[in-house]
């Protein structure tokens, strides 16, 4: 494979890093302080086709292959996390399902809207009982006539307060375990007996909203099942694989955003007459922070172009996951180290990445899952 990313995919990696740096990065503390996300930001990311990142052109999307996204996750990781976390949790885990499952009336249904940034979808699998173990689901739905009729409750789902459109995975089958469960498209906002809970109080990525989503005797159109009965496990597992490598790509720009804050602080922040990058023990973090961004571009990059050769990437997802959000946590620790003070104060972005990527280790499947998916495959 190249390494060199085409020109094209540079030319629009650069122009979405620009509208990071210079539209959202600036309304950052706004979006702390209302933990929401001005709507005409929104307005912006659409025009700029972010929400209909992975939607073919057919219906109003952009159409990238996985290269393509993830260079944009890497672009969007350069500027405020949770804003990018709302981007990426619809054009991922939101989307994808549809795009490789749906029927062409449920594509047609749905696709322009979500495209256009009408409508902000979700991915509901976790459960108060089912987080990294997600066969543990309990979420039911009976089917009744042309309706399924669920009753359970989600929680921790992304986008779920602002979603015309979640992905639910809910057990069809109980005798059959984790292959008796099935995919539902769900609109939350106009569903009787859809309801969804009281905004997640999270420790960073302000703006990027989730909540618990509970289902009361909803009825669910057949029409809305999505793929084929009781596979929904089965294709949960290949959405959140294709998901765990824009996660690597999103934490490799927020690598390469601290390594410039850093570098930029050390070369004019003077202590004892002299820029403290002039210390070998500042010069040893920064070499450290940059070996770090570079090792998880290439895995990143390697994974998201097998993604497109068609390759089997479950082994390959999780390492580069698991490795760039791992690497993440410990270059934001440097990127306090080098900034000092300065670096745990409020007003500083450092500090904000430092709360932010916490996240990234956890959701989508923690490190821990990530190294028994690795090693399960080894030893197959």
């Amino acid at each position: 494979m190249d390494f060199n990313l085409p020109d094209d995919l540079r030319e629009v990696q650069a122009t979405i890093r620009d509208f990071m740096l210079s539209r959202v990065e600036p309304r950052a503390h706004e979006i702390e302080d209302t933990n929401s996300v001005p709507p005409e930001l929104f307005k912006e990311a659409a025009s700029l086709g972010l929400f209909g990142l992975s939607i073919p052109e057919e219906y109003g999307g952009v159409g990238l292959g996985m290269l393509g996204r993830c260079a944009v996750y890497e672009a969007l990781g350069q500027g405020h996390m949770g804003f990018g976390g709302v981007i990426s949790a619809h054009a991922s885990i939101g989307t994808s399902g549809l795009v490789r499952l749906g029927t062409e009336e449920q594509k047609q249904k749905f696709l322009p809207r979500m495209a256009s940034g009408e409508c902000v979808a979700g991915f509901a699998i976790t459960e108060p009982s089912s987080g990294s173990d997600a066969a543990n689901i309990h979420t039911r739905a009976v089917k009744k006539d042309d309706v399924y009729v669920l009753n359970g409750t989600k929680h921790y789902i992304s986008n779920a307060p602002i979603a015309g459109l979640l992905t639910v995975i809910a057990i069809t089958d109980p005798a059959r375990g984790s292959k008796g469960m099935s995919a539902f498209l769900v609109e939350p906002q106009t569903t009787p007996g859809v309801r969804v809970g009281k905004i997640d109080e999270k420790m960073g990525q302000k703006g990027a909203l989730s909540a618990e989503v509970i289902f009361e005797d909803a009825e669910i159109p057949a029409a809305n099942l999505l793929g084929p009965e009781h596979m929904g496990y089965r294709e949960a597992l290949g959405i959140l694989t294709a998901g765990r490598v824009g996660i690597a790509a999103r934490s490799t720009g927020a690598m390469q955003r601290l390594l410039d804050l850093s570098v930029a602080h050390a070369k004019s922040r003077e202590q004892f007459g002299q820029p403290i990058g002039e210390f070998q023990a500042v010069q040893f973090m920064l070499a450290e922070m940059e070996i770090a961004v570079q090792t998880s571009r290439v895995l990143w990059q390697k994974v998201a172009w097998m993604v497109d050769e068609g390759q089997d990437v479950r082994r390959m997802a999780s390492i580069a996951k698991y490795h760039a959000t791992e690497a993440l946590s410990q270059v934001a620790d440097k990127a306090v180290q080098v900034a000092g003070g300065m670096g745990y104060m409020k007003d500083s972005p450092v500090e904000r990445y430092y709360r932010d990527q916490r996240l990234l280790r956890i959701y989508e499947g923690t490190s821990e899952i990530q190294k028994i998916i690795i090693a399960k495959s080894l030893l197959a």
